[in-house]
């Protein structure tokens, strides 16, 4: 049989696997994260009709004649470049600027993607649409541990940031260098205490003669324990509307920084603030940081980490098989996942509230669909051709 048939077959294989493949990138111009994939054709073995023949001295070298019998699939390759933005204003809607994978469980398989259209379940994990739970790190009174095991991103609805201390307060502003001896400043502080209970602490700023200054001591409290403010002048005595530092001064076991106070005339704008401390209080929302951090919105203002979502990356991303519903899985040739943080290494950055959108390249496809298309045509008439020969053939006696 006409070895050009089976040629003309095997091209026709060959191009309908690079239809079924452009066919696929088609139809996932829209999917989310997609990655278009491209069929590359190789030469199969070609029969040696005649050897090589090696130079003498009296005849040249002749090379080898050989037929080749055909073509086939080399492999599927996948391209990961970055696909275009999609805003679409959803928080839990994300996008990797960059290298990486978000990492998902389902079942007992650990699956990787760059789909990022999560939601949070009943059960406050973050998941895909297909239900795989996004992987990361929690976090433990607002501190993750990126170097532990990762486990199920998990909003914890009803959390609650415990009450704490108030421990520093800051005054800051003027005391007024013209005031009259004997004037009081009275300033209020509010702070908190152990179950988050606020509380006022009271201080009176008193005028004083000798040395040119203030005083400074709790309302109602013993003058004995008040401070003293006194005014620095420059080498030539010129005033210089500062006060010497001021260590130790505690006041209901909250340490009082008055460093900050200024002494210049006709300004009475000395305030105080707590520097630490707060009530307790239950999450409210929460923002996602470039890094993957979630930080949790609390009712007392407060601002902590509750978790990282986790990125992988792979000495060989072309080496992932793809698992489906726009996921992958691991393979020998892939290596295996490398976990990190966003923005670290070579992991991208993450953005909230946008999709990586595929990317296919409908020209490019349009093309390759003339191009497979024509294609099989050709090797479609080899397999004519080849058939109109072996007519002949069989014609040959009647």
């Amino acid at each position: 049989m006409l070895r050009s048939l089976y040629s003309g077959i095997s091209g026709l294989r060959s191009h309908q696997t690079m239809l079924d493949v452009t066919g696929n990138n088609i139809a996932n111009v829209n999917t989310t994260a997609f990655k278009a994939s491209a069929a590359q054709f190789q030469d199969t073995l070609s029969q040696l009709t005649e050897a090589a023949g090696g130079a003498t001295a009296t005849t040249g070298g002749t090379n080898p004649a050989q037929v080749g019998l055909g073509v086939q699939v080399a492999g599927i390759s996948t391209n990961f470049a970055q696909g275009s933005s999609q805003a679409t204003g959803k928080t839990t809607d994300f996008m990797i600027n960059g290298d990486g994978f978000f990492v998902t469980s389902l079942g007992d398989e650990i699956l990787y993607t760059r789909a990022g259209s999560f939601n949070f379940d009943s059960a406050g994990r973050l998941v895909s649409p297909d239900g795989a739970i996004v992987q990361g790190w929690g976090a433990t009174n607002g501190v993750v541990n990126a170097g532990g095991a990762t486990g199920n991103m998990t909003l914890p609805v009803g959390a609650i940031v415990p009450a704490s201390a108030s421990t520093a307060a800051t005054f800051s502003g003027n005391l007024p260098s013209d005031a009259a001896d004997g004037t009081i400043l009275t300033r209020n502080v509010d702070v908190f205490d152990d179950l988050g209970n606020l509380r006022t602490v009271s201080l009176d700023f008193t005028r004083t003669a000798t040395p040119d200054g203030w005083t400074v001591g709790q309302t109602g409290g013993d003058p004995a324990d008040a401070v003293q403010l006194t005014a620095e002048t420059a080498a030539d005595g010129t005033p210089t509307g500062d006060f010497g530092d001021v260590t130790g001064f505690v006041v209901d076991k909250i340490t009082m920084n008055l460093n900050d106070l200024k002494g210049f005339a006709g300004l009475a704008t000395v305030a105080g603030n707590t520097d630490d401390g707060n009530a307790a209080g239950t999450l409210n929302s929460y923002t996602l940081g470039a890094d993957g951090t979630l930080v949790g919105l609390f009712s007392n203002g407060q601002q902590q980490a509750i978790g990282r979502i986790a990125l992988a990356t792979f000495v060989n991303p072309g080496g992932l098989e793809k698992a489906g519903s726009s996921a992958y899985r691991a393979t020998f040739n892939s290596g295996g996942a490398e976990l990190g943080t966003a923005g670290t290494g070579s992991l991208g950055s993450l953005t909230s509230g946008a999709l990586e959108m595929s990317n296919v390249d409908l020209s490019q496809e349009f093309t390759n669909l003339i191009v497979a298309q024509r294609g099989f045509q050709a090797n479609a008439r080899i397999i004519t051709t080849s058939d109109e020969v072996l007519q002949e053939l069989t014609n040959l006696k009647r």
